[in-house]
C-alpha cells in the first residue's frame, strides 16, 4: 500500500485557471467516512474508482491509501449506497516548478469552495507556492471531501 503525502490550501482567487493543461469532472460518495478509515467511489474522466484510505499521521500531510479502478457502471452502483451526499467538483491540474497542484472547485452545496492540494516525496519536500495559494489548511478536518460530503460548505 502506499503512502500519500499531501498539502492543502484555500485557493485565493481564480488564476490558477490559466495555467491549468487539464480538467476534469469527478463526482464521489464515501461508503464509510470515518476519520481512521474512509472508502471513496469515485468517477473521474469517464474511469471509476474504489479508494480506501488511513487515518492521517499527526501533522495531517501522510496516510496510507489504496485505490483500485473499477467499472463506471459499478460505481454509479456503489454511488447510491454512499453515505449522505455525493460531492461535485472540477478538478484542475497545473504544472508550477516541478510539482503538480490539483486544484477542486467544488459545486451544489459546497459552491465557493476551492482548495488546491500538492502531492510531495516526502514531507519536507521544499515547493514554492504559486501567488493564488491561500491559507494552508493541511490536517484540517473541515477541508477533507469526507468532511464536506456530511457538512457541505454552504452549512458553515
Amino acid at each position: 500500500m502506499k503512502q500519500e503525502i499531501e498539502r492543502k490550501f484555500l485557493v485565493k482567487n481564480q488564476d490558477y485557471k490559466v495555467d491549468s493543461y487539464k480538467s476534469e469532472l469527478i463526482k464521489q460518495g464515501y461508503l464509510n467516512s470515518n476519520k481512521n478509515r474512509t472508502v471513496r467511489i469515485r468517477i473521474s474522466d469517464k474511469k471509476g474508482f474504489l479508494t480506501i484510505k488511513g487515518k492521517s499521521n499527526s501533522s495531517g500531510t501522510t496516510r496510507l491509501e489504496w485505490e483500485k479502478e473499477i467499472s463506471v457502471k459499478e460505481a454509479e452502483q456503489l454511488l447510491l449506497l454512499c453515505e449522505k451526499s455525493v460531492i461535485e467538483k472540477t478538478r484542475h491540474y497545473i504544472k508550477h516548478q516541478g510539482f503538480i497542484f490539483e486544484v477542486d472547485e467544488f459545486f451544489g452545496d459546497n459552491k465557493g469552495l476551492t482548495i488546491a492540494e500538492v502531492e510531495l516525496t516526502n514531507e519536507n519536500d521544499f515547493f514554492s507556492k504559486p501567488n493564488w495559494l491561500g491559507k494552508e489548511v493541511t490536517g484540517i478536518e473541515n477541508y477533507y471531501n469526507a468532511f464536506i460530503s456530511k457538512t457541505p460548505y454552504s452549512k458553515w
